[in-house]
């Protein structure tokens, strides 16, 4: 009695299967790298301290995606948590509040840490075109995004000095 080895059929590689291929391994890369840019990790929170004693838990916007889209579909957000824009240099920023689910109060602050313009209650925009926000007087580095009322409940006013530490 001979044994008999079968081989399984081996098909060949067609430009079909090639393609597929390559988008699966394509979408488990984009995948891969969204739930790697989106984790909480990677999402640096600081403590914004006011004069009046009040603080802010403020999530650190420094990437280019971040600084684009801000609070932008976001459902909420809790009256003691912000946003704190990170400009590459001192300037004459403005902003906008493009897809927007609430209200928010602008602080721009510069490179001495110095509040130097406010906005209070900058209403969400749903559609084009979109109301600008800014330039503030004189040039800013940061910028605060807290609830609509923080500025009125942390008794934020022009010229206050901020405290808080980033790690650059």
């Amino acid at each position: 009695m001979g044994s008999k080895k079968t081989r399984a059929a081996e098909a060949p590689l067609t430009p079909n299967r090639k393609r597929i291929l390559f988008l699966v391994l394509m979408s488990l890369l984009l995948i891969s790298g969204a739930l790697l840019f989106n984790s909480p990790k990677d999402t640096e929170i600081i403590e914004v301290r006011f004069p009046s004693g009040s603080k802010l838990q403020a999530e650190v916007a420094e990437t280019p995606e971040k600084l684009l889209f801000g609070l932008a579909f976001r459902e909420s957000l809790p009256d003691d948590r912000g946003m704190i824009f990170l400009f590459e240099e001192s300037g004459l920023h403005k902003v906008w509040t493009k897809q927007y689910q609430f209200n928010v109060d602008l602080i721009w602050v510069n490179e001495s840490k110095h509040v130097v313009h406010i906005v209070e209650t900058a209403v969400p925009c749903a559609s084009d075109p979109c109301e600008w926000y800014g330039p503030p007087p004189e040039r800013a580095r940061y910028l605060l995004k807290a609830n609509s009322g923080f500025v009125d409940r942390a008794q934020v006013s022009l010229g206050q000095e901020l405290v808080f530490a980033l790690r650059l």
